[in-house]
């Protein structure tokens, strides 16, 4: 008969004990706790370098009195893959960043009147379509006559750097301008043109299946038949509800942060994109005085994922370059930077009736290339349509566009993050 302190120690076994009469038991919990809690611990690592670097970096930039944007970037760079590698996976940092375009864009869609919008979009199809595709051309030009570029990777290289950057773009113009003034409704219209653009060219320079092509035909019937599908739910079942519980902020903050997400990814299985079925879930609800206040309840959720999105753009670019691609990717971002905005102003002025100020400001606010840019880059890059040189000059050419657009965007127009008090406005 077991002992009183023998029958103790049974029921209560030590973690000693359990070792050594229960090995592979306890190393598989082991395993399994390590597995949870390594993952949790280097995203909270993760989280401590980003928003901490980005606070000092960040206090930096503002004490000389330049865009803190670029110290979101500039931080990707020293602490990404490429420079210390203080990240230890910045692919989940990436997936989590784009959050940050998809709320933008459904904070977009809230401001914006079906209405409007379509008024919009008939009034600067044309003047999108032109800049892009003399912009492309230029840059297709260069690098084919001037660099020995094969015509093909030309061609997706031009392509790819003619898109302008939505988030910098919306990002850098104040609020009062984007949801309120005439200027903010064309350049959402231009960006949400070009977005569906730059998804047809993924479809089908990167596909060359027949299937793929009869996607990008059908993609606009798919945007016309979910924005139809994701107004009628709004109208009959959404609105109802939260007008029935709108005395509870946090319920409204919590529908309307549901609606958002699951109408992205409803339009991702749909063959469109989040960005797309975020948009398109705003726009559905812009209609009912409640988008306003969903709309300021967002806003710091908003800025959070885009600090992430910046600062991935800055830890995917591998500076080390040789001559000969660091002189393409300065001529490339030379023809965004200087052509689109010139482009912009001159068909906006003419083409749409635009007062020359407004025209030449939209021109210099949509003069960069987009994060599309970098989607592209690497899609191509995987499926073989082009060099890894070549996804480095338009990676390359599309952060430097970033960085010298903001540049000129926030010292001579009104922006919410201008250094100067007289530009400062939001």
């Amino acid at each position: 008969m077991p002992s009183k302190k023998e029958k103790t120690s049974s029921e209560n076994p030590t973690i000693s004990t359990c070792l050594i009469n229960y090995p592979e038991q306890f190393n598989s919990f082991n395993d399994k706790a390590y597995a949870v809690q390594g993952p949790f611990e280097h995203l909270v690592l993760e989280m401590a370098v980003i928003f901490g670097g980005a606070s000092l970096l960040g206090t930096l930039f503002v004490w000389l009195k330049q865009p803190i944007i670029l110290a979101y970037i500039g931080l990707g760079m020293l602490v990404g893959p490429h420079g210390l590698d203080a990240v230890i996976d910045d692919g989940h940092i990436e997936a989590v960043s784009t959050m940050g375009i998809i709320l933008l864009m459904f904070l977009l869609g809230l401001h914006l009147h079906p209405r409007n919008l379509l008024k919009r979009l008939k009034q600067t199809a044309l003047v999108t379509f032109l800049c892009l595709s003399v912009t492309g051309v230029m840059i297709w030009a260069v690098l084919v006559l001037l660099f020995s570029l094969p015509l093909i990777e030309a061609f997706i290289a031009g392509l790819a750097l003619a898109f302008s950057s939505t988030v910098l773009s919306l990002k850098l113009i104040p609020t009062t301008t984007l949801h309120h003034k005439r200027t903010g409704e064309v350049m959402i219209s231009i960006l949400l043109f070009e977005d569906i653009l730059a998804i047809l060219t993924i479809l089908v320079l990167y596909s060359s299946n027949r299937g793929a092509h009869i996607e990008a035909l059908l993609l606009p019937l798919k945007t016309c038949v979910f924005a139809l599908g994701a107004w009628s739910f709004v109208r009959f079942v959404l609105l109802p509800f939260m007008g029935r519980f709108d005395i509870i902020s946090e319920y409204i903050f919590l529908v309307s942060l549901g609606w958002c997400l699951t109408a992205a990814q409803l339009a991702e299985s749909f063959g469109l994109s989040h960005e797309i079925g975020a948009f398109i879930a705003g726009v559905s609800i812009a209609t009912s005085p409640i988008s306003l206040i969903i709309a300021e309840g967002l806003k710091p959720l908003r800025e959070f994922f885009l600090i992430l999105f910046f600062f991935s753009i800055g830890a995917q670019f591998d500076p080390m370059l040789n001559s000969h691609l660091l002189m393409a990717i300065v001529l490339t971002s030379a023809i965004v930077l200087i052509a689109k905005p010139i482009l912009f102003k001159y068909l906006l002025q003419h083409l749409t009736g635009e007062r020359s100020d407004n025209a030449r400001e939209m021109g210099l606010r949509l003069g960069q290339s987009s994060e599309f840019s970098l989607l592209l880059a690497y899609g191509a890059m995987m499926a073989g349509a082009v060099q890894q040189e070549t996804a480095l000059l338009i990676e390359g050419a599309a952060i430097l566009t970033f960085i010298v657009s903001t540049y000129l965007v926030v010292f001579r127009l009104p922006t919410p993050i201008s250094p100067s008090n007289e530009l400062r406005s939001d």
